[in-house]
Order: structure tokens, then C-alpha cells, then sequence
């Protein structure tokens, strides 16, 4: 079932994010993530080593290898940046990438809802404190039309990355509202991530990829959710108090820098902080 979300929910003042007037996922009310039954990745074919990738940064050393873009090219850029402009629906297939990854294709088709973006993202090892600061709220609904429904991200794991997490937060700058989900092979997510500033700890000694897919919230994709015994909260991954602490101080330092670099530009220093609180042209959200 859906139902019309009329309140904002999880942030507070500055922050917060008003859904009224989208279709919402009833499951996603709770905490504003479900993971559901892990994927069997280990039987499937590491199709991914073979797509294609642009050098597209995002949260952290990256690369993103595209399925499906805004009009079915080799690139990642956010759909509202083409045009004409769109919201983050209705993507084409990317056909040397999908040609190469028919299963990975399959997989991102199979909740059977509206795709948007739909990508093979590559992350090179980082630390706490660099997730931290990269830290970030995707723009997923720009464009998005009322009465539609409201975009989520899908983050299926591809590779065993049994010490890496997904971080989220409520609140950027508040510890006490973190999650921390393990991201090992085969791990299905579904987030939020208009709602919550995100980004992946991957302390691996290999990159870490896996598919991240726009879906617009509707029937299909809560009858999908919901055939996979969804739960809407788990235990955080449990993190050593000193690499905490030493990750707030880099992730502060490394913000401070970097205002004041902008402000001595004469920028606004809080461009590119994840908070979307300047959209400017020349700002590109994007995903972890």
C-alpha cells in the first residue's frame, strides 16, 4: 500500500525536509532506511570489473559506471543538468553498459518501479574521518512534480566489504544520531538520502562497488520491500571511541579549510557541505 506523507519528518529547523503532497513508502516512516534479505552475490558473475567508468567524484576517490543516465550517455550528471531538464526518473539505458551487465541490469529492474539514475559506483579506501566529511544529502527530488512519488536510493553491495559501513545522519553535525550499516556482499538498502546526510567508511585494503539505483517510491517498490522481510532498524556497527574521535577532529578540520579557501575566494563557505543550503549552478549533488 502507499500513502500520502503530510508531515516532515527525522530533521529539525534548517534541516528539515517537507514531503507533503509526495507518495511515500509507509516502511521507510520509521527510521527512513530498510534493509531487506541479502542478495546472493557470490553466485553471479563480477560483471562489474568489465563496465565502462567516468571519473566522476562523489563523496570520496570515485568512479561511477553508468546504467542508466538522464538521456542514455556515458555520464553521471544530475538530470536536472541536461536539457531539457528532469527530475531524477524515467532514465535511459546506458547500452554498452547494459550490453557488458545484463544481470547487474536485471537486478536494478527487478523492484519494478520508476529507475532513475542507476550506476556501478567505485570507492577507493578512506577513513572515519574523510566519511565524515563527506558527509552529504543527495538532491534526489529536485523537479519532482507533487503528487508523484517521493525518490529514494537502493544500494545493493557487490563486493565483500565485511569492515565497511554505510554512515547516516540526521544530523551532520551530531554523532548521537548515526547509523551504521554494514555494507558485505550482498547487502540490499533502500534510504532516503534527501533525508539523510550519508557516505560510506571503507577501510578496505581493495575499492569498494556496488549499485546504486533511483527509485520512485510507489507500489511496485513496497510490494518488492516487503517480500524481503524488511527491517527498518538495526544494531550499529560497533566503532573503537578513539577512531570516533579522531574522525570528528579530521572531518572538522577539513571542513574549516575549506571554508575558509571559499570564503577567501569570496564564495559562500558553505557551498559543497552537503547540506544543499546553497544551490548554486555550479553545485552537483550526488551519491555515495
Amino acid at each position: 500500500m502507499e500513502r500520502v506523507w503530510r508531515t516532515c519528518c527525522r530533521m529539525e529547523g534548517n534541516d528539515a525536509m517537507e514531503k507533503d503532497g509526495y507518495r511515500v513508502l509507509p516502511v521507510m516512516e520509521e527510521t527512513g532506511y530498510v534493509v531487506v534479505d541479502s542478495y546472493d552475490q557470490a553466485s553471479d558473475p563480477r560483471e562489474w570489473e568489465d563496465l565502462v567508468y567516468v571519473d566522476w567524484k562523489s563523496s570520496g576517490d570515485t568512479r561511477f559506471a553508468p546504467l542508466a543516465s538522464a538521456y542514455g550517455d556515458m555520464e553521471c550528471n544530475g538530470f536536472w543538468n541536461h536539457t531539457p531538464p528532469k527530475t531524477d526518473k524515467d532514465g535511459v539505458w546506458v547500452t554498452e553498459n547494459v550490453d557488458i551487465a545484463p544481470i547487474l541490469t536485471r537486478r536494478a529492474l527487478e523492484p519494478g518501479a520508476n529507475v532513475g539514475r542507476c550506476r556501478v559506483i567505485e570507492l577507493r579506501p578512506n577513513t572515519y574521518g574523510e566519511a565524515l566529511y563527506n558527509l552529504h544529502r543527495d538532491d534526489n527530488n529536485r523537479l519532482n512534480p507533487e503528487g508523484t512519488g517521493w525518490i529514494v536510493r537502493a544500494f545493493f553491495n557487490l563486493t565483500d566489504d565485511s569492515a565497511s559501513v554505510m554512515i547516516l545522519r540526521s544530523d551532520k553535525d551530531d554523532p548521537t544520531t548515526e547509523v551504521r550499516i554494514p555494507m558485505p556482499a550482498g547487502q540490499q538498502v533502500v534510504i532516503d538520502t534527501q533525508s539523510f546526510y550519508h557516505a560510506v567508511w571503507h577501510p578496505g585494503n581493495e575499492p569498494r562497488y556496488c549499485l546504486i539505483t533511483s527509485y520512485e517510491s510507489g507500489p511496485e517498490l513496497d510490494e518488492w520491500i516487503a517480500a524481503r522481510h524488511p527491517r527498518t532498524s538495526i544494531d550499529n556497527h560497533p566503532i573503537d571511541e578513539h577512531v570516533a574521535a579522531e574522525g570528528e577532529a579530521l572531518a572538522e578540520s577539513k571542513r574549516q579549510a575549506r571554508a575558509a579557501a571559499l570564503a577567501a575566494k569570496g564564495e559562500d563557505p558553505r557551498f559543497g557541505d552537503g547540506s544543499m543550503a546553497v544551490q548554486g549552478e555550479k553545485e552537483v549533488l550526488s551519491e555515495a
